[in-house]
C-alpha cells in the first residue's frame, strides 16, 4: 500500500511539473515558411540568376534590393546580396529542405563561395550557413569585419529555462578545417570544426557617446564535433542565470565576447556598434536582449569545415 501511494505521488509530481512548463515556439520557428530572393549578379559574374533564402511567411522578391525581415520574422541568415565596387554577388549556404513527416526544415552548411571576374577577382569566400535572431544588414560591401553586418539580438526581457529544438547533424571525416576569407592564399588546418548553438540573455546599456555594453544574464551554449543518428527531437539547451563561471558545466566557450569577437548592435543614433560584455549579471536580473544563433560552424569567420551541415527545426523557448 505503501508503495502504491509513494508512486501515486511521483506521478502526480511529474504531473504537476508537466502541466507547469510551457513551450513557445519562436515566431518561423517551425521552418515551414519561407522567402525565395531572386537575384540576377553582374554580368561580369556571368549574369547567373540566383535564388537566395530567407526565414518569413512563404513569398518571392524578385526586386534584387537588399532584404528586410517581413511578417513579424524575427529570423536573419548569413545568406546574403553582397554589392563590391559595383558587382552584384549573392551567397547561400542556409537552404529549406524537406523533413519526412514534419514538413520543411532549415539545412545549414559550411561551403566554398566562388567569385571570378576576369582580370578584376577570382576569389573564395568559406561561408558557414547560420541563422540567428536580428538581422543581416544588407549590401554586403566588404568580407572585412563580418560582425559587423550583423545585427545580433532582439529586444527581450523574460527568462526562459531552456532553448528547445530538434536537428540532424553531418561532420565530414577530414580531420580539418579551411581558412579562405578572399584575401591570401586559402589555407589548411588541423581539426575538425563543430556545429554550435547558443542562446545569450544580455542587459544591454548605452553610454553618452554611443558606445553598447552588456553584462551576461543568462547562458546557453553548446558545441556539436560529430554527427548525429538521424534526429534528435526535442534537445533542449538549458539557461544557466548569473556567473556561471564556477558550475561544473561551465566551458571556457560559454564565456563573455568582448573584443574583436563582440556582436554588433545599433544604438540610438542608429549606428552599427559592438557590444561589449563587462561582466556577469545578478543571478534574478532582467534582461533587455536574446541572442539566439544554430550554426554550422563554431570557429572564427571564415574557418570551417567544408561540407559540415546543421539540419534544425522547431524552435522553440521553454518557461515554467
Amino acid at each position: 500500500m505503501k508503495r502504491t501511494v509513494t508512486g501515486l505521488l511521483l506521478a502526480m509530481a511529474v504531473a504537476g511539473t508537466a502541466q507547469s512548463e510551457t513551450i513557445e515556439r519562436r515566431k518561423c520557428g517551425d521552418m515551414d515558411e519561407g522567402v525565395t530572393r531572386i537575384v540576377k549578379e553582374s554580368s561580369i559574374l556571368g549574369g547567373h540568376t540566383k535564388n537566395v533564402y530567407e526565414i518569413g511567411p512563404t513569398s518571392t522578391d524578385a526586386t534584387g534590393k537588399p532584404y528586410y525581415s517581413r511578417g513579424g520574422s524575427p529570423w536573419a541568415t548569413s545568406n546574403v546580396l553582397a554589392k563590391v565596387v559595383g558587382i552584384t554577388k549573392t551567397s547561400n549556404a542556409v537552404f529549406p529542405d524537406k523533413r519526412e513527416g514534419h514538413g520543411q526544415c532549415a539545412k545549414l552548411t559550411t561551403m566554398l563561395e566562388h567569385c571570378k571576374a576576369i582580370g578584376l577577382i577570382n576569389i573564395d569566400v568559406l561561408v558557414a550557413g547560420s541563422i540567428f535572431l536580428g538581422r543581416m544588414i544588407e549590401p554586403i560591401k566588404s568580407t572585412k569585419n563580418p560582425y559587423s553586418n550583423m545585427e545580433m539580438g532582439i529586444s527581450f526581457n523574460r527568462r526562459p529555462k531552456a532553448l528547445q529544438f530538434d536537428y540532424k547533424i553531418e561532420v565530414p571525416k577530414t580531420g580539418n578545417r579551411m581558412y579562405s576569407s578572399g584575401f591570401g592564399k586559402k589555407k589548411t588546418l588541423p581539426g575538425t570544426d563543430k556545429a554550435e548553438v547558443f542562446i545569450l540573455l544580455q542587459r544591454r546599456w548605452e553610454d553618452s557617446d554611443g558606445n553598447l555594453y552588456a553584462k551576461r544574464v543568462g547562458t546557453g551554449r553548446e558545441l556539436y564535433p560529430s554527427s548525429s543518428a538521424g534526429w534528435v527531437e526535442g534537445h533542449r539547451i538549458p539557461v544557466l542565470y548569473g556567473d556561471i563561471t564556477s558550475l561544473p558545466s561551465y566551458k571556457p566557450f560559454m564565456g563573455l565576447i568582448s573584443g574583436e569577437k563582440s556582436y554588433y548592435g545599433r544604438n540610438s543614433k542608429g549606428k552599427m556598434v559592438p557590444v561589449k560584455e563587462v561582466g556577469w549579471d545578478d543571478a534574478d536580473a532582467t534582461p533587455t536582449h536574446m541572442l539566439v544563433m544554430l550554426s554550422a560552424g563554431s570557429g572564427e569567420a571564415y574557418i570551417g569545415t567544408i561540407g559540415l551541415t546543421l539540419w534544425v527545426d522547431n524552435v522553440s523557448l521553454v518557461f515554467d
